[in-house]
């Protein structure tokens, strides 16, 4: 049921109407993601503001991804108080008319839609809770700013400056972008840690600070929005591909994780050689255990196994260590500090929907520590390196090559079921399967410049 009477909620609704009313905002925006993480909106006029804010706002679910058939369409979308932000304006007459909400979305008889992306991650965090576990994590976003070729749309993208990594630009418009993007995150009550220039060409990357996991995924929602918007009104184009461009790294979405209990980090031990703990052991088992089957929703676009290939910074084999960036899954130095221990997994890219990755992280590393499971031995080799008799020695097996074979482990996987329950697994391993279908269907221009040719 739609919990709209809970004090701390009321008092947010409250507060939010207060500020509607002294700001004269005309209309809000509620906001929801599909099962792929692309956004979605609906827009109504403040008069009706408290009555949705208690009873949600009906809409037609049918021809979104993940949100049922024509014969189960009707959906509600709730606006969630605690995301209330008003949006900067396009120009001065816009200026503060628009507020937004993210929502949680609910069937007609106001139960929970099991299919919403952002119910899938509150019952992990719900379970999560019941151990006692507060998930905190900071993903890494990474991107490519690109502008139009001569010729526009017909001709692909290219790229806009000619920097690398950690390079400074103090006339480059990239480097304006990057502080408008902060600019306008810190409107939206979001805090960035760093931003720099990545490696490739006109790569680049935002650093979002520590915090709990289902604030974290709503504002990696809400940064993708902004990075596009902000990229768009200077005449580029952002991208989240993971793989734009043959040759060089591609984008991911490193995410560095701990979990919580009573105030203090769980991850950390001052008792270890290495100060962590046994339950950051058994977590990263558990992620590493399951790490072939969520890779179908941490990469979850064909265009993802591109990035995933050895030799670009980018993790292929399923392994740990300290400070080591090869394997999947590294625990950075943390300077013995408590609050600081963490790990770091490499392989989620930033065109999944952050949802439903923070959810498969959390339940992997949660059932490698309900499971008590033996931790791994780490390595502070390059994986990269080692032979095939070597990683088959030390019982290192890699990632899936291609989406096609992520989906076939994310389907035989029990846990990805669990978290996912029957139906939104079954919408979204068909929906993927139908996308690898279209993805194997087409013929790239590699394809044809080497072998139409060929005897």
């Amino acid at each position: 049921m739609i919990e709209k009477d809970s004090p701390d909620r009321k008092k947010q609704v409250d507060d939010v109407l207060a500020k509607v009313s002294e700001k004269k905002i005309k209309y809000a925006q509620l906001e929801f993601t599909d099962i792929h993480g692309i956004l979605k909106s609906v827009n109504i006029n403040t008069n009706r503001l408290e009555e949705v804010l208690s009873h949600g706002q009906n809409f037609d679910g049918s021809s979104i991804t993940g949100y049922g058939s024509v014969e189960e369409s009707d959906m509600v979308a709730l606006p969630d108080p605690s995301t209330f932000v008003i949006l900067p304006g396009r120009n001065e007459k816009e200026k503060k008319s628009v507020c937004r909400f993210l929502s949680d979305i609910y069937n007609p008889d106001r139960s929970r839609y099991a299919g919403d992306p952002r119910y899938i991650l509150q019952r992990q965090i719900a379970e999560a809770k019941k151990l006692g576990y507060e998930y905190m994590c900071s993903p890494e976003l990474e991107f490519f700013l690109l502008r139009e070729a001569e010729g526009g749309s017909k001709n692909p993208p290219v790229v806009s400056d000619m920097r690398g990594y950690f390079d400074y630009d103090p006339g480059g418009e990239d480097e304006l972008i990057r502080r408008e993007i902060a600019d306008t995150a810190e409107m939206f009550g979001v805090e960035i840690e760093m931003l720099h220039h990545e490696a490739a060409l006109s790569q680049h990357e935002v650093d979002i600070k520590y915090g709990p996991v289902n604030t974290q995924a709503d504002t990696t929602v809400t940064m993708k929005v902004i990075i596009k918007i902000i990229a768009a009104a200077r005449q580029k184009i952002a991208t989240f591909m993971p793989k734009p461009f043959y040759g060089v790294n591609g984008s991911g979405m490193h995410v560095h994780q701990s979990l919580w209990k009573g105030g203090k980090n769980a991850f950390y031990d001052a008792n270890d050689p290495n100060n962590i703990s046994e339950t950051m052991k058994q977590f990263i088992t558990g992620q590493l255990t399951h790490g072939r089957e969520m890779c179908a929703v941490l990469a979850s676009w064909p265009n993802s196994y591109k990035r995933l290939v050895p030799g670009y910074e980018a993790p292929v084999y399923i392994a740990w260590g300290f400070k080591n960036r090869s394997p999947l899954i590294r625990v950075p130095d943390f300077g013995g500090r408590s609050s600081a221990a963490r790990c770091e997994i490499r392989c989620p890219d930033p065109a999944g929907n952050p949802y439903l990755q923070f959810a498969v992280l959390l339940a992997a590393g949660l059932d490698g520590i309900k499971k008590k499971m033996e931790a791994l031995p780490a390595t502070d080799l390059n994986v990269y390196h080692l032979t095939f008799k070597e990683r088959k020695k030390l019982g290192i097996i890699s990632l899936p090559g291609s989406l096609g074979e992520a989906l076939n482990e994310f389907e035989n996987s029990p846990l990805m079921l669990e978290v996912f329950g029957e139906h939104p697994f079954k919408d979204y391993l068909y929906s993927k399967q139908d996308e690898n279908d279209l993805y194997r269907g087409t013929i790239s221009n590699w394809e044809f410049d080497r072998y139409v040719r060929k005897l």
